[in-house]
């Protein structure tokens, strides 16, 4: 199953959802809806105060599933991952309780998407960030990437497709806590625990306070972005540059 929810019995009020899709957790346009879904249902459960999102697997998430835009001849598949990748992000940072990431492992792409749409994170210290889209023929998450570095970092990491390590975010300030890979599970839930003893009603006027004074609209600001997406697959060259995939030397 690529997405599955729990409720554990130790941890009142938290729901944490997992991503587990082999190899690399890579999704397909499906993948993207179902965890939007996911997110949307816990957040609409009254006893829900704190979701953790969270990934099986050699890592967070690789972004979106290239083979499959690789089959498509034409732009249907874009289109359609274009929109689930925006579905899953807005049902992130639009969630109605706070959501805390638990990040191992690689967080590319459309997981930078997640996480820099999510309320807080907690990473293991093999944890690395990036958006690699200019190496996958595709533009994309800067508005997410933006959240979690400052601008000139942002697009350094943006124009070379390099990754960036937890323990750096840690010194920017955007992940909460490093720990070793093995207590990562551990020091998600003490952190989504320790929210979720708030009071519920105040934490969903909190949540919709924060995102209401966000300088930037996320979802707009993202939707631009997956335009440029779609002009490049236009012209031509995110074909030439996603044939590449999988090819390097």
């Amino acid at each position: 199953m690529t997405v599955s929810t729990a409720y554990p019995a130790d941890a009142e009020g938290v729901c944490v959802i997992t991503v587990d899709h082999p190899p690399v957790n890579a999704l397909p346009v499906q993948g993207w809806y179902d965890l939007a879904d996911a997110v949307r249902a816990a957040g609409r459960d009254p006893e829900v105060r704190c979701v953790v999102l969270a990934a099986a697997g050699r890592g967070f998430n690789a972004g979106v599933d290239i083979k499959e835009l690789q089959r498509d001849p034409g732009n249907a598949a874009l289109i359609a991952v274009n929109r689930g990748c925006a579905a899953a992000f807005e049902a992130v940072y639009a969630c109605e309780v706070p959501v805390v990431a638990a990040v191992h492992g690689f967080c590319l792409g459309g997981g930078i998407g997640l996480v820099g749409n999510a309320d807080a994170i907690v990473a293991s210290e093999d944890a690395v960030f990036g958006l690699p889209e200019l190496d996958r023929g595709a533009l994309g998450a800067a508005t997410h990437l933006a959240r979690l570095v400052p601008q000139h970092l942002m697009r350094t990491l943006y124009y070379t497709s390099r990754t960036v390590t937890a323990a750096e975010l840690l010194a920017h300030g955007s992940v909460w806590r490093v720990v070793p890979a093995a207590e990562l599970p551990y020091a998600a839930m003490e952190l989504a625990s320790e929210i979720a003893r708030k009071d519920g009603h105040l934490l969903r006027l909190a949540k919709a306070a924060l995102n209401g004074i966000d300088p930037v609209d996320v979802r707009r600001s993202y939707r631009f972005e997956q335009g440029f997406t779609f002009e490049a697959s236009l012209a031509g060259t995110a074909d030439r540059v996603r044939d590449t995939f999988g090819k390097e030397a």
